[in-house]
């Protein structure tokens, strides 16, 4: 296996245990990175121990080399975005706690806040509530996405996808933060404020220039003490 492909499974490896640190991730989740000619993704190994030697390497949607044992269930669903989406890098998959609450819901991910933005200008929620384990459900879940930043997925938790990895695992965060501040609006009673389109269009400008300074924050608050010196890319 060549450096390159080496260094990213420590680089999935190394996301997947920021997730955890995060609360991003309990015991369910994972993290993938495409390759040239396929994709990494994490086994079904706790993320908070995640290592290089448990990254398994899929190649025509079928695990061909690591813990091929421990391959995700939902692996699928990862192979149909890389397929339907060449401009994402790397997945992130996992069960927060506000968008586990507000998944249960039948109504749309408001955006409330600004840095709500991050995760996209549009969250939308995929309707199956099933395991995503099968080719014809990962390409469902794929155009539920589509061009979308992430995606919730009915009472089952959420992903955020991204250029590379620490992209992903940044917009996730902000997936959560989104839904912790429309669960805790509603709880308080709050009335929203009435903003129109296009000024949520202005406003969003500003979220790529914000998603640096996040991608930063998240990296030096999450990483792993060891990987802290450079990024997940």
């Amino acid at each position: 296996m060549s450096e390159d492909l080496e260094a990213l499974r420590s680089a999935v490896a190394s996301t997947a245990r920021m997730l955890a640190t995060a609360g991003l991730a309990e015991a369910f989740g994972h993290v993938s990175a495409r390759t040239p000619t396929g994709f990494l993704i994490t086994s079904t190994s706790p993320l908070f121990e995640a290592t290089a030697d448990d990254v398994i390497r899929v190649e025509a949607g079928e695990p061909a080399g690591g813990p091929t044992h421990a391959a995700p269930l939902e692996m699928p669903m990862h192979a149909a975005i890389y397929d339907s989406r060449p401009d994402v890098g790397a997945i992130c998959r996992g069960h927060p706690p506000y968008v586990v609450t507000w998944g249960v819901s039948a109504e749309p991910l408001p955006l409330m806040h600004g840095l709500g933005g991050m995760a996209g200008r549009t969250v939308r929620t995929h309707p199956e509530i099933e395991l995503v384990k099968t080719a014809e459900a990962g390409k469902s879940v794929a155009r539920t996405l589509g061009d979308d930043s992430s995606v919730l997925l009915a009472a089952n938790g959420c992903l955020a996808v991204g250029a590379d990895l620490l992209e992903a695992a940044t917009r996730l965060w902000y997936l959560e933060d989104r839904a912790r501040v429309a669960v805790q609006a509603r709880s308080a009673g709050l009335t929203p404020l009435t903003v129109r389109e296009y000024t949520w269009d202005r406003r969003l400008t500003d979220s790529a220039p914000e998603l640096v300074r996040a991608r930063e924050w998240m990296r030096r608050s999450f990483a792993p003490d060891q990987d802290k010196g450079g990024s997940p890319s």
